[in-house]
């Protein structure tokens, strides 16, 4: 049976996660009282849960926040030998997460990919700069899934040469080379947890396996089907300059499109907020006021004994894309 284990610290309100896996560990943070209503945090590609860090404690205090590092990311373990990262093993790790807190029903607030989740017991979304799904041109799928296949194999074959080692200053600048949407705050935020100590300096701690082409692909049109049994109430915050900007000249665009005229024809709510992809950890004072105000409105609404609500389903921008 997974084991929770929070290390309350007497100077701190925050304590760290653990919960077991086959394979070694899912870990993660917890803010909050122990009977808030549950929140689960969930971070973006190649993050960790420090993506919340600045965001939480701006948030209503009534609530149990818990983020957890996704399988390869932050602490937590990476996965097994010859195992590729895709949608439905981190569905696997949400659901092991949620089974190990017991938790009944519970919200969600995810960044990116983040929302990558198996909300079958979840009563509210939050999608930030995410579309909660990111389809696929049907005739691209073979393509993409073979590339997939190719670029494990190669992995494999590479995988035994030494990682990389920078020192911290060479680490953060490296990390916002790739991700041009962090502020060096932020940058430093991140490798928290994200970064190893060893002889010589420090390496990244994330699994390299993440940034392989994501096989786990689904079309438009499931997507929006999957869209339409959705009973939860969504908040989808889209930052002016983020994915919605990158996708302006993209042919993404038509998909993004229609799935944000999905969620308002059910009338749920889509705002766009000044900043980039990483607004919520850069500048959280800009999120905060419409993630609480939804929050607040809802939990008048949260019921502990529901009965089990339907899939849906979500996939990352940069991994459905890399």
């Amino acid at each position: 049976m997974s084991q929770v284990l929070l290390n309350q610290s007497a100077l701190c309100p925050v304590s760290e996660l653990s919960v077991a896996v086959p394979w070694g560990e899912i870990r993660g943070k917890v803010w909050g009282p122990d009977h808030g209503h549950p929140v689960l945090c969930l971070h973006g590609w190649a993050d960790n849960c420090g993506t919340f860090n600045t965001l939480v404690p701006l948030l209503p205090k009534e609530c149990r926040y818990v983020a957890m590092d996704l399988a390869g990311h932050g602490r937590s373990s990476h996965r097994p030998p010859g195992v590729l990262h895709a949608f439905p093993s981190y569905v696997m790790d949400v659901r092991r997460v949620v089974d190990a807190l017991q938790w009944s029903k519970f919200s969600i607030i995810g960044h990116s990919m983040g929302d990558a989740l198996y909300p079958e017991m979840v009563d509210a979304v939050v999608l930030l700069d995410s579309y909660g799904f990111l389809p696929t041109d049907q005739k691209e799928m073979p393509k993409v899934i073979r590339q997939g296949f190719e670029e494990m194999l190669l992995f494999e074959k590479t995988m035994e040469e030494k990682k990389r080692v920078y020192t911290y200053e060479k680490a953060v600048e490296r990390l916002m080379s790739v991700n041009q949407t962090l502020s060096e705050r932020s940058a430093k935020i991140l490798l928290e947890r994200g970064l190893v100590q060893v002889e010589g300096g420090v390496v990244f701690s994330r699994d390299f396996r993440v940034n392989l082409k994501n096989i786990a692909r689904i079309s438009l049109e499931q997507s929006l089907e999957l869209h339409s049994r959705i009973t939860a109430s969504v908040l989808v915050v889209l930052a002016e300059s983020g994915l919605d900007k990158i996708f302006a000249e993209d042919e993404q665009k038509k998909f993004t499109s229609a799935l944000l005229q999905a969620y308002r024809d059910k009338n749920q709510s889509v705002v766009t907020v000044p900043g980039d992809h990483h607004i919520h950890l850069n500048k959280p004072d800009i999120v905060a006021p419409v993630v609480s105000d939804f929050l607040q409105t809802k939990k008048t609404k949260f019921c502990h004994h529901c009965h089990l609500c339907l899939l849906t389903q979500a996939f990352c921008l940069r991994i459905c894309t890399h």
